[in-house]
């Protein structure tokens, strides 16, 4: 196989998106143009409150949640999190994020902001979340995070006036429903046969990829 283009589902506030985002970098930096990462908005956080409540009534409710969320970060050494998270600033919902993320997407697609740059205020949107506790459900502190990357805010914000920003937030989502994607992260390849869905390592993901370009007439081998 010369190239595999993997389907990447999760959502901004994913504390496990958050964690993998290295071995994405890492994918990406070994295999150059042999991968492709689609990258698609799930949003598991869209009704922030409903989800947690309903999730963690039992334990503790957001402050369960955000106990849980610094446990898991505790595990590992790349990454931190803000005393405060979940509870400093405690966001209505992912989807304002994912809502201007997908008009930078629009722009990155028409050639009028850097490529790359959807990448980068993604993972600029996950270190104000959890390593400042900002509340990136806020318009204001949105666009407070594009000013600082840099982007031109007028004319983000106008592909969001236009509709096209919604279009897409809405296309993603139906996208994951078809896919029956229901976590985040997830990882859809190889026409949909592999599927690889929240922590999982670095040397899994590899072994998958390598697998296909490297072996591709074992595709449908029983072994």
């Amino acid at each position: 196989m010369d190239n595999i283009t993997i389907h990447h589902f999760s959502d901004i506030l994913c504390v496990w998106a958050y964690i993998s985002d290295i071995r994405i970098q890492e994918l990406k930096a070994k295999f150059k143009d042999r991968i492709e990462f689609n990258f698609i908005l799930f949003p598991v956080f869209g009704n922030v409150r409903g989800m947690i409540e309903n999730s963690w009534a039992a334990r503790g409710g957001i402050a369960g949640y955000a106990e849980h969320v610094k446990e898991v970060v505790n595990q590992f050494d790349h990454v931190s999190v803000h005393p405060g998270i979940w509870i400093r600033h405690t966001p209505c919902s992912s989807l304002p994020a994912h809502l201007y993320l997908s008009a930078v997407r629009l722009a990155e697609q028409a050639g009028t902001v850097a490529p790359g740059a959807y990448e980068a205020l993604a993972w600029r949107m996950r270190e104000a979340f959890f390593l400042e506790a900002a509340d990136i459900s806020d318009a204001g502190a949105l666009r407070s995070i594009l000013a600082r990357q840099q982007l031109p805010l007028a004319e983000v914000e106008a592909i969001m006036a236009s509709g096209r920003a919604f279009a897409q937030v809405a296309g993603d989502m139906q996208t994951a429903y078809n896919k029956n994607v229901r976590s985040s992260p997830t990882m859809i390849f190889n026409d949909d046969r592999q599927r690889l869905t929240g922590n999982v390592g670095y040397r899994i993901i590899e072994a998958n990829i390598k697998e296909l370009l490297e072996r591709p007439e074992l595709q449908h081998s029983w072994c």
